[in-house]
C-alpha cells in the first residue's frame, strides 16, 4: 500500500508545531476542520501517511513534517456530527522554514492548491512535489 502525502494548516497562534511537537508520540488530534473538501481530504488520509505542518496567516510557511497516527474518527468539537478529525503526531521541525513566497516561485509547484486554492486547510501534495518541498526545508 501507497504512502499518501498532504499539508495542514494551522494557525500558529492556535496549534504550533512546538505545541504539536510537546504532545509526543501519542500525538494530538487534528479537529475544527469544517470545510467539506478539506474534510473529505482528512477522510481519505491513512495510518502512516505523512504531512507538511503549515503555518498559517502568521509566517505562511512549511515548519515541519507530521504523521497521521489514528484515521478518521468523529470530530469531538464538531456539535452537527457532520466532520471528522485524524490523530498526527510529530516527525520533525525544519532548520529552515519554506515560506509561501519561496514555493511560488519554483514552477513545478505551481499546480499545489496551496497556491491555487489558498483558504483549503487540509490538501494533497504528489510526490514530485513532496520531495522538492522536503529538499527545500532541510537545506
Amino acid at each position: 500500500m501507497s504512502k499518501n502525502y498532504w499539508l495542514l494548516k494551522s494557525e500558529p497562534d492556535v496549534w504550533s508545531i512546538e505545541q504539536q511537537k510537546k504532545a509526543g508520540n501519542k500525538g494530538a488530534a487534528w479537529d475544527g476542520v469544517r470545510n467539506y473538501q478539506a474534510a473529505k481530504n482528512l477522510k481519505a488520509m491513512r495510518k502512516g501517511d505523512q504531512c507538511f505542518f503549515y503555518h498559517s496567516n502568521i509566517g505562511k510557511e512549511i515548519v515541519g513534517i507530521v504523521e497521521v497516527i489514528k484515521e478518521a474518527y468523529m470530530d469531538k468539537t464538531d456539535q452537527s456530527g457532520r466532520f471528522v478529525a485524524v490523530t498526527v503526531k510529530f516527525i520533525s521541525k525544519f532548520h529552515r522554514p519554506i515560506t509561501l513566497e519561496n514555493i511560488k516561485k519554483i514552477k513545478e509547484l505551481s499546480h499545489l492548491s496551496l497556491i491555487k486554492q489558498s483558504r483549503l486547510s487540509v490538501m494533497s501534495i504528489d510526490l514530485k512535489s513532496w520531495k522538492i518541498l522536503n529538499k527545500m526545508g532541510k537545506i
